[in-house]
């Protein structure tokens, strides 16, 4: 009898001490999951860096929502940015106006009450900003979101000046509308064979040139001023790269290195780039 009470007390002391070994496992694993949902963090609000003209006012985090009842309303909302983002990047007002009208859908498509996007532009590879989805060519595809439309006016320049594909178009004067609706296209910015005719269109309908006239017709390239010493500067932007200096100043890239005595691709915002020789002594 005395064996058979050891024997019963030990098995009761394991059965309780499995039990506790149950309960600590599963405490743990709570705590573990409980870590890994805090680590979750929220996307990073892209900084826009002061284009020489003007700034943009910080992102707070807080979506503004527009509501846009006309044409003419969209037009007198948004066209004073579209004339600073010309000066600045040298991207005609009208373009920028005319592509924000048709790809928001006249400001009240569902992507950009959404997202505020008015270009329609995707994520595409290094966006780290927010984003949201929407059935565009492909079902679920991915769409940058801003909080507010002057974040997406300022990405679209940025976007354009900063890809080679677009290159071509800063050599253009920039008051022809139309050559840049159709190099837009020849660019591949939209799949729709109609797209130059569809830009052209709003342009010549509301007078959006008058915008582009206001600003002035100069090229891109005059950003590029004369120094004392002869020689044509031109100070980088943020989105520049020496191919798409070199496209708009019709130089070669070579040539670009060679006056500035680079040895690498690599510029930097702010620095003064010779794009001629100095014609002193000549």
């Amino acid at each position: 009898m005395i064996k058979k009470g050891v024997f019963f007390i030990i098995l009761g002391v394991f059965l309780m001490g499995c039990k506790a070994k149950k309960r600590t496992t599963y405490a743990k694993k709570k705590t573990t999951e409980k870590v890994t949902s805090r680590a979750k963090t929220k996307p990073k609000a892209p900084k826009y860096e002061d284009n020489g003209y003007y700034s943009l006012p910080e992102d707070n985090g807080t979506f503004v929502r527009f509501t846009i009842n006309s044409v003419d309303e969209y037009i007198a909302t948004f066209s004073e940015i579209a004339q600073m983002e010309m000066k600045a990047y040298g991207i005609p007002a009208s373009i920028t106006l005319a592509q924000g009208l048709l790809e928001s859908g006249l400001g009240k498509g569902a992507l950009a009450l959404k997202t505020n996007n008015h270009f329609g532009i995707k994520c595409h590879k290094g966006w780290e900003g927010d984003r949201d989805y929407y059935d565009d060519d492909e079902k679920g595809e991915c769409f940058r979101k801003y909080n507010h439309p002057m974040y997406s006016f300022r990405d679209h320049s940025i976007f354009l000046s900063s890809r080679s594909r677009y290159a071509s178009l800063f050599e253009l004067d920039t008051d022809d509308y139309k050559r840049w609706a159709k190099g837009l296209k020849q660019a591949g910015y939209a799949t729709d064979r109609k797209y130059p005719q569809k830009l052209i269109a709003l342009i010549e309908r509301h007078r959006l040139y008058d915008y582009d006239t206001a600003v002035g017709t100069k090229r891109k390239g005059a950003t590029a001023l004369e120094d004392t010493a002869g020689r044509s500067v031109y100070t980088v932007k943020k989105g520049d790269t020496l191919y798409s200096i070199s496209r708009r100043h019709r130089v070669s890239v070579d040539e670009l290195k060679e006056l500035n005595r680079m040895e690498g691709n690599t510029i930097s915002i702010g620095q003064e780039l010779t794009i001629r020789p100095s014609r002193v002594n000549k």
